[in-house]
């Protein structure tokens, strides 16, 4: 298969590699509509989580399951999902204690782009398919979807940690 990949700090461009493997809780995916994030632009050009080769880039998108593990429930070859850019294994301590960005080590829940090839590919691999992914409702444009991946809930977490409220503020 085919993917973007950072070859080394500073430099980009496609690459070859095998179609990843199915384990019994996960899915492989086949892109539909991806977007790119300045996390790509940060890690590429200013090596901002360190040098990384030949690693595929990408962590927003929606896609198409091709195969599932024989233990995942919840999804099956065809359905059309949502992908979030972080990605835990849901049964590790820090997952299961609330830090599930930081599943199994400092960062560990993002995957994608940073610990293993990301969705700029022809095929991805999706650990833990049944925590993380989501069905794309019915009619809703693949595009759009894809900006709920990553860009609709970090800017919901800066929100929150800058203490926003929601609905309207009358007054100066």
């Amino acid at each position: 298969m085919k993917g973007y990949a950072m070859l080394g700090i500073g430099k980009t461009g496609w690459i070859e590699k095998e179609v990843p493997r199915c384990g019994p809780l996960d899915a492989i995916v086949r892109p539909i509509a991806i977007a790119p994030c300045t996390s790509d632009i940060h890690t590429v050009w200013e090596g901002a989580i360190g040098e990384r080769n030949n690693l595929i880039l990408g962590h927003e998108g929606v896609g198409e399951v091709i195969e599932t593990g024989n233990l995942v429930k919840d999804f099956k070859k065809g359905d059309k999902v949502i992908l979030p850019a972080i990605t835990p294994d849901w049964n590790s301590v820090q997952a299961q204690a609330g830090y599930s960005m930081h599943s199994g080590q400092m960062l560990g829940g993002w995957k994608f782009s940073n610990q293993k090839d990301g969705v700029f590919s022809e095929f991805f691999h999706v650990n833990d398919a049944d925590g993380n992914l989501a069905l794309l409702p019915e009619g809703m444009d693949p595009a759009a979807a894809a900006m709920l991946s990553d860009m609709v809930p970090t800017g919901l977490h800066g929100s929150e940690l800058a203490q926003g409220r929601m609905g309207r503020r009358d007054g100066p």
